[in-house]
């Protein structure tokens, strides 16, 4: 179901490039799995055909993911939008192995081509992958693979491109939606600091800016047990800057982005101290901290009484 929600959320954001993994079972849930993907498949088909329709708006082709990887397999560099799609931070991604990102369907298929990729120094091909996001969502695509020769002659490495394909009204609406206004009114030179402050222009995020500041919602929320990079970094990967995202944050969610990673962090580990079996030590790792005292102490001042009360009360309960 929590995958389910979140397909629905990324649908309803106009991302219909996820897909559901299907499971053996039949019964409603599956149905309704099945009926999301076509869904989504669907619309994602009659977007593209409306490009290939219309004359006066054709197709354009843009590289969403982009990925290079070493002779071990490890990801040497990936584009900011390969980690947004698959929600992880730019500093998870790199140096980890790119089977860390596939469903266990297209494991065996690029095993095999991987073997054959490294029997040779040049060498362009297809294949069709479904990656996973943190968040157990599918994304099928369709990657192309080139062969290259690193820095060293007998090094190899290996680029792997995905393409989407946009209309050129895409383009345009988009180009407008990342135009960001502000409305100026004319001021008094009279009046004080502090009438002319109340009239500040107000910043106003565009639809692509809001759909980035959700996207770094998301990571947040799948990473909790990382580190956060600094909001310059984090904006970067986001694919806009630390003065919107600050904003932008805090219009979206009334908070600071720290302040939400933190209130995170405290529900998630409530959430796991009431009902897992999980050791107070593991749960204050598995949410960001370092330390148990230092978990220990954030706790007491969030909810006023400590991880090991909330244990004890739980425990006592269930008996």
């Amino acid at each position: 179901m929590q995958r389910i929600n979140q397909m629905l959320l990324e649908m309803a954001s106009g991302n219909f490039f996820y897909r559901l993994e299907r499971s053996t079972k039949n019964d409603s849930l599956e149905s309704l799995v099945i009926a999301l993907n076509i869904l989504a498949e669907e619309i994602q088909e009659t977007m593209l055909h409306q490009g290939y329709a219309n004359s006066n708006n054709p197709i354009l082709e843009t590289i969403q993911m982009s990925v290079i990887l070493d002779e071990k397999g490890q990801i040497q560099m990936a584009n900011q939008q390969t980690c947004n799609i698959l929600s992880v931070l730019h500093t998870d991604i790199i140096g980890a192995h790119f089977t860390d990102f596939l469903t266990e369907t297209s494991l065996t298929k690029w095993q095999t081509l991987w073997k054959s990729l490294m029997q040779k120094e040049f060498y362009d091909t297809a294949l069709e992958l479904n990656f996973k996001t943190k968040g157990s969502l599918v994304v099928p695509k369709m990657c192309y693979f080139t062969i290259f020769k690193g820095e060293n002659i007998d090094e190899r490495k290996v680029l792997i491109t995905v393409i989407h394909h946009a209309t050129s009204q895409d383009k345009l609406e988009n180009d407008l939606k990342q135009s960001v206004f502000q409305f100026h009114e004319n001021h008094n030179p009279s009046q004080n600091e502090a009438e002319i402050d109340s009239q500040k222009p107000k910043l106003r995020l565009s639809f692509e800016d809001i759909r980035k500041i959700r996207k770094g919602h998301d990571i947040i929320i799948n990473n909790l047990e990382k580190e956060l990079p600094s909001l310059k970094d984090f904006a970067l990967q986001l694919g806009t800057n630390e003065f919107k995202l600050k904003y932008g944050f805090k219009e979206l969610y009334g908070t600071s982005v720290h302040r939400f990673l933190m209130a995170e962090r405290m529900r998630k580990s409530k959430m796991l101290i009431q009902f897992s079996d999980q050791s107070i030590k593991s749960i204050a790792h598995m949410t960001g901290f370092k330390s148990i005292s230092h978990f220990s102490r954030t706790f007491k001042k969030h909810y006023e009484y400590t991880p090991s009360d909330l244990r004890k009360k739980s425990l006592n309960r269930d008996k």
